[in-house]
């Protein structure tokens, strides 16, 4: 039996994205190998501490939260992770959600609307775009990093109220946003900054963030998101902010509202690593020790991120790269259009705090070997 019309449209997508080099599958880790292509920055996925406050959740808890926050699924384990994010970031007040994505959309849909007007930058995160795209808002995207362009969008706007919607850390150049320029341009101009730091957490400030080192937590005019499955090894995200901002988030925020909470054993797993991070900042410190190793062996500007990328001629090249290092017990991101803003394809290497430096030189030496036979990009 032949498909219908739909089925003979997926197959065209599929053609098309095969063509382009851009298929994509599902991935695991090999047996054995070395892993620079996770999140997990601080290497606390793994950490005693952490795995251990999350087995007693399972016991006291038990595997799911078994409803909405708003119906049951408010436990303990709910309160006790939004205050230590608090404690972490110095923000005054935080709301957990299942996710950094569900994060990202809830807290844009739930300020968005005809006369709120979304500033976003050129190189958000697809959960902050759909977000804004949502949001029922008008939407302007502003050039990478342009506070001048910021400036005039905001000076043009005919709605009362704007949000505009920036990452502290960008995953693909690893450079910091403008914030502190940002902020007071925000208290000027009486708009919200919404800053992601998915990969500022662990690893700026201290670990405590770009928004804490520059001053800026508690700030009025200054709001977080970030998630909680990177540097704090767990998984779920959160809003940070204003008291005021929580409440309406709790009524208003969809992904939050109908959505069941977070599983006992991610929130009591990244509590436990919000509290390591805090007493330990030098573990943000070894991070970016290997940072600087890793872009020192393959020649690549620094980023001051925990993420290098090295850019590769093509999708294909891309590809092709990251299977050969693979097959050589080296595991490294290959990101390719549409996931990188710029259109260059890249492979994406994450050297954790933990990884012992002599494992990680043989590491790098397999992908010099492998990279050094490929045409790099711009």
């Amino acid at each position: 039996m032949t498909g219908g019309p739909l089925d003979a449209w997926l197959r065209a997508r599929g053609e098309q994205r095969a063509e382009a080099g851009l298929r994509r599958r599902l991935r695991t880790l090999p047996p054995v190998c070395v892993d620079l292509a996770s999140n997990d920055y601080l290497g606390l996925s793994r950490d005693p501490r952490v795995v251990a406050a999350a087995q007693d959740a399972l016991d006291e808890w038990g595997t799911g939260s078994r409803a909405s926050r708003l119906v049951t699924g408010t436990l303990g384990v709910h309160e006790t992770l939004e205050r230590e994010l608090c404690e972490l970031t110095g923000q005054p007040a935080a709301l957990a959600f299942s996710s950094g994505y569900a994060a990202n959309t809830g807290v844009l849909t739930a300020l968005g609307d005809a006369d709120t007007l979304i500033v976003s930058d050129a190189h958000a995160h697809a959960s902050l775009v759909d977000g804004a795209r949502l949001s029922r808002s008008p939407v302007r995207i502003a050039r990478h990093s342009d506070v001048g362009h910021v400036a005039q969008l905001l000076a043009e706007r005919s709605e009362t109220r704007a949000v505009v919607v920036v990452e502290s850390v960008y995953s693909v150049w690893g450079d910091h946003a403008p914030l502190a320029e940002l902020a007071a341009l925000c208290r000027t101009e009486n708009a919200l900054l919404l800053v992601d730091e998915a990969h500022g957490i662990g690893v700026a400030g201290g670990g405590r963030g770009l928004v804490h080192e520059l001053g800026l937590a508690g700030s009025p005019h200054v709001a977080v998101t970030m998630t909680l499955s990177k540097a704090l090894g767990a998984q779920g995200g959160a809003v940070l902010g204003s008291e005021t901002l929580r409440e309406h988030l709790v009524n208003t925020a969809r992904p939050f509202i109908f959505d069941t909470a977070l599983a006992p054993a991610s929130a009591a797993a990244a509590t436990e690593a919000a509290r390591i991070v805090r007493a330990h900042p030098e573990l943000s410190g070894a991070l970016h020790e290997r940072a600087r190793f890793v872009a020192s062996a393959l020649g690549t500007p620094l980023a001051r991120a925990a993420v290098q990328s090295l850019p590769v001629a093509s999708a294909e090249s891309a590809l092709r790269a990251s299977e050969e290092i693979r097959s050589r017990g080296v595991v490294v991101g290959c990101f390719r259009p549409p996931s990188v803003p710029d259109g260059i394809s890249r492979l994406r290497i994450t050297a954790p705090a933990d990884m012992e430096l002599h494992v990680l030189a043989r590491a790098l030496e397999t992908v010099r070997d492998v990279v050094g036979d490929e045409p790099q990009g711009a």
